[in-house]
């Protein structure tokens, strides 16, 4: 967030465009939703209660999650993003990974709907 407001285009930051407060807005509301789910999942597992459909739909929802956050920051930082001087730049290719490792999202859906 800090480098959107920082970041000028068209003589005001990036940070005042409606757009750019809309998605981190979005981005905060989905981030907050993610820790409840995590800390019921968490609780479901140290409990010995966290079933493997459970476990695989918060893989694949977590892991989905992040790949849109951090696709959406580095939109956020233009063709600043794609420099790894800045953070973004690297997150947003690690979170890809997390897609495939650990089981594929398709797996993870594979997982899940043999629960349905």
């Amino acid at each position: 967030m800090s480098f959107t407001k920082e970041r000028k285009a068209f003589g005001t930051t990036v940070f005042q465009m409606q757009n750019t407060k809309f998605t981190l807005a979005e981005l905060a509301a989905r981030l907050q939703v993610g820790w409840a789910h995590l800390d019921w999942a968490l609780k479901r597992h140290m409990a010995g209660e966290l079933n493997t459909a459970e476990a695989s739909a918060a893989k694949l929802w977590h892991t989905e999650m992040q790949n849109d956050v951090c696709d959406a920051a580095l939109q956020l930082h233009g063709g600043a993003g794609y420099m790894n001087e800045y953070p973004i730049a690297r997150l947003w290719r690690d979170a890809r990974v997390t897609r495939i490792f650990g089981g594929t999202s398709e797996i993870m859906k594979e997982v899940i709907s043999r629960s349905l």
